[in-house]
């Protein structure tokens, strides 16, 4: 299926990193998503029900970045991740995850992590 959302610039604050003080001072993120959904149906009946809302994945993301207190930004990638294969219809998903900020001494860039993930095809339908 070729059929994609793209949700882009999903900005929080969070406390997830190795350091210490990452947990606890925080610092910003930001999530790209891409959701691979058959939008056939929603395309011609135009009724949100045949589609994924995205605002129910803007705040799936929204809610892990504030809450989640994990070491690597790769953990909170896969939570992201698993938690919008929860959406009614999504088939697959790709979440960039950027760190806008690194505490990495004479680091003015940023950490991205990218990960494609798919549900099972045994969970595929519905």
């Amino acid at each position: 299926m070729s059929d994609t959302i793209h949700v882009q610039n999903i900005r929080c604050y969070g406390y997830t990193g190795f350091l210490p003080e990452e947990q606890v001072l925080g610092q910003w993120f930001e999530v790209d998503l891409t959701l691979w959904v058959d939008l056939s149906q929603a395309g011609q009946s135009d009724c949100l029900e045949d589609t994924v809302d995205y605002r129910q994945a803007i705040e799936k993301v929204q809610q892990l970045v504030r809450s989640a207190r994990f070491a690597l930004v790769e953990r909170l990638s896969e939570a992201i991740a698993e938690a919008i294969l929860t959406l009614t219809g999504v088939t697959q998903v790709r979440v960039r995850l950027t760190k806008e900020a690194p505490p990495i001494p004479d680091f003015g860039g940023q950490i991205v992590i990218d990960i494609l993930r798919s549900r099972p095809r045994n969970e595929r339908a519905g």
